[in-house]
């Protein structure tokens, strides 16, 4: 083999040897003497503040890491698990079967889940409206395609200042998984949202939008209440007591929309990401969950 073939040959095992590396659950890539391993977190709107409150955080703890973060909803976070582009999926719900059996099959790996905390789906209104309390049954009849509640005045509220009484609907879009969540604890499977329903692209747009509109109602992670909005209790069916989001509702499960916030990765994580993902689990990784506004897995 001649020189010039040689280097070919070389630098073509390089870029093999980096492909392996980026789809192994070790997490991340490093290069060169003093290099920082990197590892590349995606997924749920819901949790973006809280995964870069712990790649923050974690920084101080081992400077050798950098934590990558970014959001665009849980669905493209089981996207970029799937074709290898993240090392771990952010998701405000549970992975789908077709996601999990994709995984399989590109990445040769079985997905894993990680519970790292937990979220009372809150509701929100515009901090003039004096509504108390709402069932899942009227939230339901509000958001369904078809649904008999339009009106303020239907469930006997009258907003100060408000221009109309007609409810505006604030959404999330359909890859988040706070979506898919809420549509299946609260729209139910087989209904469709009604199609006036406003579609916020992150948590955070969808509280601002609410803030400055009298008339809305809309949903999102409890992380994510300001004081321009006030959380709204909530009951079961109507007339029963509503209860607030909060984290003993979320873990007792009285809280009737209440979710586990997870992690996944293609197969067992090792190295960094096994080691980042410990921490998280770890004490002071749990405190940034309640400092952020969300719940903390019980101790165990």
């Amino acid at each position: 083999m001649g020189v010039a073939s040689s280097i070919r040959f070389a630098a073509a095992l390089a870029a093999v040897a980096v492909l392996v590396a980026g789809c192994g659950g070790g997490g991340g890539t490093a290069s060169g003497p003093g290099a920082r391993t990197t590892i590349a977190n995606i997924g749920s709107d819901t949790m973006l503040n809280l995964a870069a409150a712990w790649a923050e955080a974690y920084d101080r703890v081992d400077p050798s890491v950098s934590v990558e973060v970014s959001g665009g909803g849980s669905g493209q976070g089981a996207a970029a698990l799937i074709n290898g582009s993240c090392d771990v999926a952010n998701c405000s719900r549970k992975l789908e079967e077709r996601e999990a059996g994709e995984i399989r099959s590109r990445r040769s790996r079985e997905p894993k889940e990680h519970i790292v905390g937990y979220d009372a789906l809150s509701i929100f209104v515009h901090r003039s409206n004096p509504l108390e309390e709402i069932s899942v049954e009227d939230l339901g009849e509000m958001y369904r395609d078809g649904g008999t509640i339009t009106r303020w005045s239907q469930i006997g509220v009258t907003i100060p200042g408000a221009k109309g009484d007609a409810i505006i609907l604030v959404n999330r879009q359909n890859s988040s998984g706070t979506y898919h969540y809420f549509k299946e604890a609260v729209v139910g499977k087989k209904n469709e949202f009604r199609l006036s329903a406003l579609h916020m692209n992150g948590s955070k747009d969808a509280v601002e939008l609410i803030a400055n509109t009298p008339n809305s109602i809309g949903y999102s992670g409890m992380g994510y209440a300001t004081p321009e909005v006030r959380q709204v209790r909530v009951s079961r069916k109507r007339g029963e007591r509503g209860i607030a989001p909060c984290a003993v509702s979320a873990l007792d499960g009285s809280y009737p929309i209440a979710r586990p916030m997870f992690m996944y990765t293609a197969g067992e994580p090792e190295g960094a990401l096994r080691a980042y993902l410990e921490w998280i689990l770890s004490p002071k990784g749990q405190e940034i969950v309640e400092s952020t506004g969300y719940v903390p897995r019980p101790a165990r």
